[in-house]
């Protein structure tokens, strides 16, 4: 039966939902174990539509009927649905589940990288431009709407030692939201699958292409080899602004942003092609690192 009645909050069948508050554990069980936890009916559903696998399911008994398909599936595939009451869930997890459901999802192996990026682009078609001094930018096709013809564009992120999971999970949908090809995250960088960061992020980690990026940050190398102009998010003096970097209009972009309050890494700052502020007014010196990121996704669609 895929259907089991769960009484006492510490029954080990489900283990995999102990202790949710307890962030060092969490990061260290579920990458060892290959697992995390998608929360809410949207999020889940995000999850199964990227082809990401259930391991099992914990809702209360009103979700059977609400989430009656998810319920039909599993029940199908031999994936088990844990129900219990509010307070057995809540004794279980340390918080309220007041989102429908939890799933603890199989985690997807991460891609190498360089797959990653070589599949991040997009192609933006023209038509009938005649003066081939104008095909060499997109805004040249946007422009002189006369050829035909296409040409490639790549709009990436590297988000650098993030350790906040509620910034990961928030550049992450504003990432989405604009139409990023990639994200790709450093070896130090908060995990993108973790609970709240997935919550943050609407279940928008599904939706952007995303791995992480080693060796760091020695990659930045190879992403110039692959055609990308590397950019720097800083307040160096040095740094051009964010409209002049737009105007460049690079075909294949990669915006590098650093970690919350030190920000890049030397070693980052002296490796990129550019560096790049956002100009700011009333005495405000910088943004939230999510808050910039946003700016900088819409600045470069």
């Amino acid at each position: 039966m895929t259907i089991v009645r769960i009484d006492d909050p510490t029954d080990e069948r489900v283990r995999d939902y102990f202790g949710l508050t307890d962030v060092a554990l969490r990061r260290i069980l579920e990458p060892a174990e290959g697992l995390y936890l998608a929360e809410s009916e949207k999020v889940i559903r995000r999850a199964l539509g990227a082809g990401h696998r259930p391991r099992s399911y914990l809702m209360g008994e009103r979700w059977l009927t609400d989430l009656a398909d998810l319920v039909s599936d599993a029940e199908r595939d031999g994936v088990p649905v844990y129900v219990a009451e509010a307070s057995v869930i809540e004794a279980m997890t340390g918080f309220h589940l007041h989102r429908g459901a939890l799933a603890s999802m199989h985690r997807p192996q991460n891609r190498p990288w360089q797959e990653v990026v070589r599949d991040a682009r997009r192609v933006l078609v023209i038509e009938d431009v005649v003066d081939h001094t104008n095909v060499g930018g997109r805004k040249s096709f946007e422009t002189f709407p006369q050829v035909r013809g296409q040409m490639e564009q790549s709009r990436i992120a590297i988000f650098e030692d993030f350790v906040d999971h509620t910034n990961v999970g928030a550049a992450f949908r504003s990432a989405a939201a604009f139409g990023l090809d990639a994200v790709l995250v450093t070896p130090r960088c908060a995990d993108p699958l973790y609970r709240r960061a997935i919550r943050v992020s609407m279940g928008t980690v599904f939706q952007v292409p995303w791995t992480r990026i080693e060796p760091w940050p020695s990659g930045i190398e190879q992403l110039k080899e692959a055609g990308y102009v590397v950019a720097g998010m800083t307040l160096a003096d040095d740094a051009i602004t964010l409209d002049e970097l737009v105007e460049q209009d690079h075909p294949k972009l990669a915006l590098v942003f650093g970690t919350e309050g030190d920000g890049l890494s030397v070693q980052a700052s002296a490796a990129v092609d550019y560096k790049v502020k956002i100009p700011m007014m009333g005495g405000v010196d910088s943004l939230n690192v999510a808050s910039s990121s946003a700016v900088a996704f819409y600045a470069t669609r």
